[in-house]
């Protein structure tokens, strides 16, 4: 068993339209009898009354019309259910531990607040009222079984890393804990390269266990974070630029819908064009479409060669213009990372010994088969970062100077918070085309120059993801103001640019009122769709994702 985690239709109504049809005829003269005409003239005129009143009365009314045409118009509403009763909540925990050992069900206050909360999080809208502890995909069934029999919302929780308030539950419910007793390898394949997970287990400790076998996941979000939490909020980290996001590297997925029933969305294949893609649906939907209990993933073979290397710039453009020349030039690089000069200062705090200039510096991972395709691919950065006005190109030359440079990369989030004590962070994160990344910083950074809190920037630039860490004291009402301003004049900006409100952290609570603004109405409305028909009593995780 590995460690456990870190924990802190629309139907439109129809309008019957007749069509009326004219018909003519040519009548000869002749000499017939007038009554039997009379009699048929009379017949058809009194049938044509008729259906006139008939018609008369099915078309809408004025009032009726506007009614009906604001129906049409109104937004798909995703159905939210009611906060559980005290008799509810009883009831559903009695039928809990007829199905789990008693003390995997618990009403702990302790684990409801850290299953509720985190600090990482300013988006804390609720505890859960039961906490669940399975060790099985056949008790998750059990467990959505009763909360779906009882109305009862169900939120599942693995590292409690997330950022935008995914595992908050602003209606209570049963959290469904994977960290504690779902944290195994189901199964592992070194010949086809692929492994099957639970969703309790560490990144950083799957690595650790596959490092033996010469291979590795290469998807690095924060420290901490389990499988689980990574495929809800469809992560990805410094590596991207280089293997893509997490949904590059998810094969199947085994999860428990609405009602309780068990599937699996593909087979263990490589490819497959068989039917609707359900795992990429799946990924990134943070719970809300179904609870995911087995991952099925590829791997990669761990490069025999890497290095990294720092660079400082004289400005935040100068650093961020380094990037499109990157892409253009094709190098295979693993990671670039940039920092500001606001970022740099807070990780000299955090290890004076590092030593860094204080200026916007690039951080890049290089690896490969050989020590010459790394060594060239040096040769080709550096070249490109003395374009744009770079300083000394630092690379280390040992596993000890790669550790020591990479440092200061792997704390920055942390490193920020002594910029300011106290204070809680702000972790915004949008990604935008790579063309577009120089405006984007150079923007955001001037809006940053006028605000008087420290908001450090770093980013996974090279596929044009960054992140502004605004530090507030939440308990100060002008400073929380600043912080919602500077992130919605950032994310209106990417979206401005054609980018995302979110890269690789999700949309949670935090974020999904500018979904609509991001991708329109009728794009959100398909998901609403989507949602409403595998969660008609919208149970799963509520109130997330979508507005």
């Amino acid at each position: 068993m590995l460690r456990t985690g870190f924990k802190h239709i629309l139907r439109p109504s129809t309008v019957l339209k007749t069509r009326g049809y004219q018909t003519t005829a040519s009548a000869g003269i002749s000499k017939t009898n007038p009554i039997p005409l009379l009699g048929f003239t009379a017949a058809v005129a009194g049938t044509g009354y008729w259906f006139g009143q008939q018609q008369q009365q099915q078309q809408p009314q004025p009032q009726q019309k506007e009614e009906e045409e604001a129906k049409l118009q109104k937004p798909f509403t995703v159905p939210i259910p009611p906060i559980p009763t005290h008799e509810t909540i009883q009831k559903v925990f009695k039928e809990l531990t007829d199905i789990l050992p008693a003390h995997h069900v618990t009403l702990d206050e302790q684990a409801l607040q850290d299953h509720g909360y985190s600090s990482n999080s300013y988006h804390n809208e609720g505890a859960p009222n039961i906490v669940v502890y399975p060790s099985s995909t056949d008790q998750v069934a059990n467990i959505i079984q009763v909360c779906n029999k009882h109305n009862i919302p169900i939120i599942p929780f693995s590292g409690g890393t997330s950022l935008e308030g995914h595992f908050s539950a602003p209606k209570g419910g049963v959290c469904i804990s994977f960290t504690e007793h779902m944290d195994k390898i189901i199964a592992f394949h070194p010949e086809d390269m692929d492994i099957v997970v639970q969703p309790g287990v560490q990144w950083e400790d799957l690595n650790f266990y596959l490092k033996e076998h010469g291979l590795f996941f290469p998807q690095d979000p924060g420290p901490g974070a389990c499988i689980g939490g990574m495929i809800g909020t469809s992560c990805s980290g410094t590596n991207a630029v280089r293997y893509g996001t997490i949904k590059d590297w998810v094969i199947n997925l085994t999860m428990v819908t609405a009602d309780g029933k068990v599937l699996k969305t593909r087979q263990r294949a490589r490819k497959s064009s068989a039917g609707y893609d359900l795992t990429k649906l799946m990924i990134g939907s943070e719970g809300t479409l179904g609870v995911v209990t087995e991952i099925t993933l590829k791997l990669a073979v761990i490069p025999q060669v890497e290095t990294v290397a720092v660079c400082d710039f004289p400005t935040i453009r100068d650093a961020a213009a380094v990037v499109p020349d990157l892409v253009r030039a094709g190098v295979q690089i693993g990671a670039v990372e940039l920092l500001d000069s606001e970022m740099m200062k807070a990780i000299n705090l955090a290890n004076p010994d590092l030593g860094h200039s204080e200026k916007p510096t690039l951080f890049f991972k290089f690896s490969g088969a050989s020590q010459q395709l790394v060594q060239h691919e040096i040769e080709v950065v550096s070249k490109i970062a003395e374009k744009h006005q770079g300083g000394v190109f630092k690379y280390a030359k040992n596993e000890q100077e790669k550790t020591t440079l990479w440092e200061g990369r792997k704390i920055a989030l942390w490193s920020s918070t002594l910029l300011k004590p106290n204070a809680s962070v702000w972790t915004t994160d949008v990604v935008v085309p790579v063309s577009k990344l120089p405006e984007l910083i150079a923007e955001t950074q001037k809006d940053i120059e006028s605000s008087f809190l420290p908001c450090p920037l770093v980013g996974h630039v090279g596929d044009g993801n960054f992140h502004v860490f605004i530090l507030f004291e939440k308990e100060k009402p002008e400073e929380y103001a600043e912080a919602k301003r500077l992130n919605k004049n950032l994310l209106e900006r990417a979206i401005r640019m054609e980018g995302s409100i979110s890269g690789e952290h999700g949309v949670g609570i935090g974020k999904k009122s500018f979904l609509v603004q991001e991708l329109g109405q009728n794009t959100v409305d398909v998901m609403k769709t989507i949602k409403i028909a595998l969660d008609p009593k919208g149970l799963m995780n509520p109130e997330k994702v979508l507005p």
